[in-house]
């Protein structure tokens, strides 16, 4: 068979936000996935080897090189590809630009959780972050929560966020930045976070009953985007406990300083998307979803790509 070799510039606006979201949904009704990362080199200069078998799905591997210098060379910092091979046979089925695969399950990962957990008739979202992340996220959450009127752009730096609107343009919403974190977060119905914080920036009193918090940045051990009071708040999900409860530092360190327990994690997507409808108890619950990824949700998503493509 041939390999299909899939690039960004040709494919992202090709696909269905809410397609790739189902494609997660589906993937989780397969066997439960053998995962395991890698990762080699100096802090500063890693390569990063996530993979991941899934029984009738097939293998997926995607290696990226992770340079921090790379901006100065007027390089992206991270650089790769995700290789899939057929699940009977072991052959190659394709090669897919990383960035791709990365920023379609990194926002995909986000939609389903919101979807199982959110109010479904959210109207405001509170974005932190205005880097690529960010991007996708505008552009999945208002495509598949068709009652938002409203999402708001926050960033360490105004001028940044300012950039973001003006880059996406002209919506169908009203799309702003938002000067006052404080306020905007206890206006929101959604928050999604997508720094690179290390200490807290989300506090939990300024969040309202209700609302539904989505964790999207940190993704080491010495990194949080929320407060103690926050994360004892609200109910709290993950999208894979292999790939967060004992790797990132949202949960870990909470933990491991007594303030939650990990019996606090009420689930995964395995949990979740097994009850067939919203976990969600109430209106004025708050719900927490740590976005942690997973090589598993990379090949998941692949496989939506290669169809999309075929």
């Amino acid at each position: 068979m041939a390999t299909i070799h899939i690039g960004y510039d040709d494919t992202i606006n090709l696909l269905s936000w809410q397609k790739a979201v189902d494609a997660l949904r589906e993937g989780h009704f397969f066997p439960k996935a053998e995962i395991a990362d890698i990762f080699l080199g100096p802090k500063t200069a890693i390569l990063l080897n996530r993979a991941a078998y899934i029984e009738g799905l097939g293998y997926g591997v995607k290696a990226v090189t992770v340079i921090a210098d790379n901006p100065k060379r007027g390089l992206p910092t991270v650089q790769g590809a995700m290789m899939v091979y057929e699940p009977k046979s072991g052959e190659l089925k394709a090669i897919i630009d990383s960035r791709l695969i990365t920023e379609v399950k990194t926002a995909s990962d986000s939609i389903l959780g919101a979807q199982l957990l959110a109010r479904p008739k959210s109207k405001r979202l509170l974005i932190l972050g205005a880097g690529t992340v960010a991007e996708s996220l505008v552009r999945a959450y208002s495509s598949t929560f068709p009652e938002i009127e409203q999402i708001a752009i926050w960033a360490r730096r105004p001028e940044q966020a300012k950039s973001l609107v003006d880059k996406i343009g002209h919506t169908q919403f009203e799309l702003i930045t938002a000067n006052d974190l404080e306020i905007f977060a206890s206006k929101a119905d959604i928050i999604s976070t997508a720094t690179m914080a290390h200490e807290p920036i989300l506090m939990g009193d300024w969040v309202s009953p209700g609302t539904h918090i989505d964790l999207i940045g940190a993704f080491t051990a010495d990194m949080r985007e929320v407060d103690d009071d926050l994360i004892t708040s609200g109910t709290i999900y993950v999208d894979s406990r292999d790939t967060t409860i004992n790797h990132i530092g949202e949960l870990m360190i909470p933990i491991a300083a007594g303030v939650i327990d990990e019996k606090d994690i009420k689930g995964d997507f395995y949990d979740l998307i097994s009850l067939g409808q919203t976990a969600r108890g109430s209106e004025s619950e708050i719900t927490i979803f740590k976005n942690g990824g997973g090589a598993h949700l990379d090949l998941m998503i692949a496989n939506y790509l290669i169809q999309l493509i075929e």
